[in-house]
């Protein structure tokens, strides 16, 4: 090996034992936590109280509203719910519910163990999620999101509906 190469390797091997150097110390809080094993300190969305409602898809919505195995509840406004709502789905804006949170059961014919299914106007549409954690608070266990909402149903094809029901 040559002398060059040999200065070279020893600099590399300065230059990574300093950035290990710096890194632990940098981090020691960390890496000392994570010897004792103790959690780090900021908080998961889940320690920190909130439960987030899982995402399903548009086959597995069908499926479940066809088989009576779930509620579908849209977030949508009252007025856009009349105008045109997928089939069997009950109105729950987001708006109303905020108001009733606390107040009363936001679904009052639906037990808390029932499947509930939220959406809205699809995926640019964040009101069937914030729905869904408003059930999640209210006590409801099961509660989904299907992020497609009415223009992915709409788009498949399948049944839609006008009016209250």
């Amino acid at each position: 090996m040559s002398k060059s190469t040999l200065a070279s390797i020893i600099e590399i091997s300065l230059i990574v034992l300093a950035a290990v150097a710096l890194g632990a110390i940098w981090n020691r809080t960390l890496l000392a936590d994570a010897w004792r094993g103790t959690p780090t300190s900021q908080p998961s969305p889940a320690q920190a109280g909130e439960v987030l409602p899982m995402p399903v898809g548009l086959a597995q919505v069908k499926e479940m509203l066809d088989g009576g195995q779930a509620v579908v509840v849209d977030a949508r406004s009252t007025a856009s719910f009349r105008e045109e709502h997928i089939a069997g789905a009950r109105p729950l804006p987001l708006e109303e519910a905020k108001q009733r949170t606390g107040k009363s059961r936001l679904l009052d014919d639906v037990p808390k163990d029932a499947v509930v299914i939220a959406y809205c106007n699809g995926f640019s549409c964040h009101d069937s999620t914030e729905l869904a954690k408003l059930l999640i608070a209210a006590g409801y266990g099961s509660v989904y999101v299907f992020e497609g909402g009415l223009p992915e149903w709409r788009d498949a094809g399948y049944p839609v509906a006008k009016g209250e029901r």
